[in-house]
Parts: structure tokens; C-alpha cells; sequence
């Protein structure tokens, strides 16, 4: 018999819950019919509380399967609203961390331009502005340290689209390491080297704002070439 889920819950009130998503694992329901995040927490909810019925549980933003890290999920409808109308007007932080490929330069930058995803093979490329079905991107980053041929890079999100980071980054040949998909030379296999380290937020209900901080495993490689633990900001 498999053990009951049991996540790692960064904060849970009666509005929110905070949790870790680990790699590899889908946010929420899709095409594949896998385990997912959304649903295993709605039977983390409903087995803790003893909750009859179905579990309302709002899925406020996604990571993508193989991108770990710090996501919130919404307890009532109310609280789903105001935080997507956060993401909206941008005071809702989403902040990474990457090991990419290459010696990035400039150190420091903001990638902008337009992405266009192909529902048919799952796949996001560069588009241009006009293109149907193409969506703009924006991203700044700041490359923390460099070695062995790589760069760790903290990236803050002003656009949350899909394969972002990875697409993005691939554009300017420097892609994430260990992406099989747009990672060239780098797709090694393994766990993809982007992990979503910073959430911040106000609390829909309280007003306080609000940031939680998880680092990637420190065993994984290439994280361990690295001092991750030394660039995460404080919570």
C-alpha cells in the first residue's frame, strides 16, 4: 500500500498553502492522466481536515514538470482572484534559479521578445510580434557565479509563459543544463537545472507581504559546483 502524500508545506492558513514542488511531478491535471501536485494536495486537505465531498483547492500558477520549487495554491475562491489579479498588475514575484550553459555576458540583462507554443508537440519557440498565437516574454537576470563552463543565474519573471526560462535562454545559446528539449550540447540527462527558489506575494487576506525561499537539492549536480545557498534571499 503507497503511503499517503505528504507535502513540504512552506505556510497553510485558512487561505493559502505553500508548498514545494518537487521535479518531475506535473502541477496539475493534463493529457497524460500522471500524479500531479493539484490533485495530491486536494487529498492532502481533504484526509487532514476530514473534509466530506470534493476539496476546493485554486490553481494559481503552474511550474512545468521538470522545474522544482515554491508554488502557491489557493484555499478559496476569494483568495485565487486576488492572486491572480497580482499576477496581473506584478506585484506577484516569481524568482529562479538556473544552471545555464556557457559564460553568459553581458552579467547581468533583461530578454524580451515574443514565444509561440506548438500544442502538437508541447514544444515553445521564438516567435515576433504579429505572429498568431504568439505571446510576449520578458525575463531579467543576473549571472551570481561561473565555472566549469557554466553560469548560475538568478532570473525574476515578468511574464509567466510556458518553457519560458528555457526557450529564452536557448535563444541566446545559453540554455539550462540538463534540458532535454532545448538544451543542445547541455541536454544531459538528469534533473533539469531550474528550480523556482522566491515567491512573493501579498496575502490576500491579511495584506502582509509575503516571501518564501526553498533551494534546489544540494546533492544534484550541477547545483553542487555551485554556492546556491549563498545567493538565495532571505524569506
Amino acid at each position: 500500500m503507497n503511503e499517503p502524500f505528504e507535502p513540504t508545506i512552506l505556510l497553510e492558513d485558512n487561505h493559502l498553502l505553500v508548498v514545494v514542488k518537487e521535479q518531475g511531478l506535473a502541477s496539475c491535471p493534463d493529457e497524460s492522466k500522471d500524479e500531479n501536485l493539484l490533485d495530491l494536495l486536494k487529498d492532502y486537505v481533504k484526509r487532514t481536515y476530514n473534509k466530506p465531498g470534493n476539496v476546493y483547492l485554486g490553481l494559481v500558477h503552474r511550474l512545468d514538470r521538470p522545474t522544482g520549487g515554491v508554488m502557491v495554491f489557493a484555499k478559496t475562491s476569494k483568495a485565487a482572484a486576488r492572486l491572480s489579479e497580482q499576477m496581473k498588475t506584478g506585484d506577484f514575484e516569481k524568482r529562479y534559479l538556473a544552471v545555464l550553459g556557457g559564460t553568459v555576458e553581458p552579467a547581468s540583462g533583461k530578454l524580451e521578445g515574443w514565444l509561440k507554443k506548438n500544442a502538437v508537440n508541447n514544444m515553445v519557440y521564438l516567435s515576433t510580434e504579429g505572429t498568431d498565437g504568439s505571446k510576449y516574454a520578458a525575463l531579467d537576470y543576473r549571472i551570481l557565479e561561473q565555472r566549469n563552463g557554466l553560469s548560475l543565474a538568478d532570473i525574476k519573471l515578468h511574464t509567466g509563459r510556458s518553457h519560458q526560462i528555457r526557450v529564452q535562454f536557448a535563444g541566446i545559446a545559453h540554455p539550462v543544463y540538463g534540458d532535454m528539449r532545448y538544451g543542445g550540447e547541455y541536454a544531459v540527462k538528469g534533473r533539469l537545472a531550474l528550480w523556482a527558489y522566491s515567491l512573493a506575494f501579498t496575502h490576500p487576506v491579511t495584506k502582509e507581504r509575503m516571501r518564501f525561499v526553498a533551494g534546489p537539492p544540494e546533492d544534484g549536480v550541477p547545483w553542487k559546483l555551485f554556492h546556491v545557498q549563498d545567493h538565495l534571499l532571505p524569506a
